[in-house]
């Protein structure tokens, strides 16, 4: 039975990391280096991580720097940056590419608000899946009605305990987006 717990408790915590990364990629009215994570360059042909390319730094709450380590890469990192569908318009000097990270309107808040509560709903979605195949397992094992009865309440439990935990992540990445 602990196994089953432990085996719930470990895909529970891949669904929050999950909606954890997903939430670093969207765009609140603050720098975040989080935003590059997925974004690939074009470097002499083959796509590579801008993590790879360059020192992604936050000075300011609002503007982010990008110091490539290869500064023939800079016209490239422009390219990715414009083409991406952040909405982000880098500037550079040669040596550095400088981005402003511009305040969000008040549309684009609800819009991204919208999209946190979907991804914080799949999230749940997943939570309660991991929940009802670990009890069709507890069930279909060879337990007694009582130890059945304990299986299912501490999976209950857990699974309370980790849509808590969305609810936690979600509420602070609304507060994150509608600051101004």
């Amino acid at each position: 039975m602990d196994d089953l717990r432990t085996k719930a408790e470990e895909k529970m915590k891949k669904s929050i990391t999950s909606l954890e990364e997903e939430l670093n990629f969207l765009r609140s009215g603050r720098a975040s280096a989080a935003l590059f994570d997925r974004l690939r360059v074009d470097y002499y042909g083959t796509p590579t991580p801008l993590k790879q390319l360059a020192n992604i730094s936050i000075p300011e709450a609002r503007l982010i720097v990008i110091q490539p380590f290869d500064r023939n890469s800079i016209g490239d990192i422009e390219k990715a940056i414009l083409a991406s569908e952040l909405g982000l318009n880098p500037g550079n000097d040669g040596k550095l590419i400088r981005i402003s990270i511009p305040p969000l309107n008040e549309e684009r808040r609800k819009e991204l608000v919208k999209k946190v509560n979907a991804l914080a709903e799949n999230a749940r979605v997943s939570i309660r899946n991991i929940r009802r195949d670990i009890n069709e397992q507890i069930k279909s094992g060879n337990f007694t009605d009582d130890e059945q009865k304990k299986g299912t309440n501490t999976v209950q439990k857990l699974t309370d305990s980790f849509v808590e935990k969305i609810a936690a992540i979600v509420e602070a990445k609304k507060e994150e987006i509608m600051e101004i």
